[in-house]
């Protein structure tokens, strides 16, 4: 039995990048830093995940998210292999978004928490993928 899934908890760690693509599926990508429990001497260590969201997910936090929010997404850890323009093959990997939470209260434009925010969960059913670009 094999099983690939990752669960992080952390902030959203810059401006979203959302997309919808020729077919109409709405694309998100964008990253969470999630600090580690010790530290390395005085500074305290952050990794940085990328994550991608589709369809409904991509959509949700469209809305809803933004750099610096509180977020719990699960989903398989995958890799990605292209040429760059110089004709060296690259491989990153990224967490395809099945599932996320928002963990914060979203901050309304007076600075006041907006508790009807807090711990929302949109997930995306597994369905027809025939219009990914992978």
């Amino acid at each position: 039995m094999s099983m690939n899934i990752i669960t992080i908890v952390g902030r959203i760690g810059r401006d979203l990048d959302s997309k919808t693509l020729e077919s109409g599926t709405t694309v998100c990508n964008f990253v969470v830093a999630v600090d580690r429990d010790y530290k390395n001497g005085d500074e305290k260590v952050t990794d940085w995940f990328n994550c991608v969201a589709f369809r409904g997910n991509a959509d949700y936090l469209t809305k809803y998210a933004g750099k610096g929010r509180l977020v719990c997404v699960s989903g398989p850890h995958e890799s990605r292999e292209w040429t760059d323009k110089e004709g060296n093959k690259r491989t990153s990997w990224e967490i395809k978004v099945n599932k996320v939470y928002l963990l914060d209260s979203r901050k309304d434009g007076t600075g006041q928490s907006n508790s009807s925010n807090t711990q929302q969960q949109f997930t995306e059913e597994a369905g027809d993928n025939s219009d990914l670009p992978f």
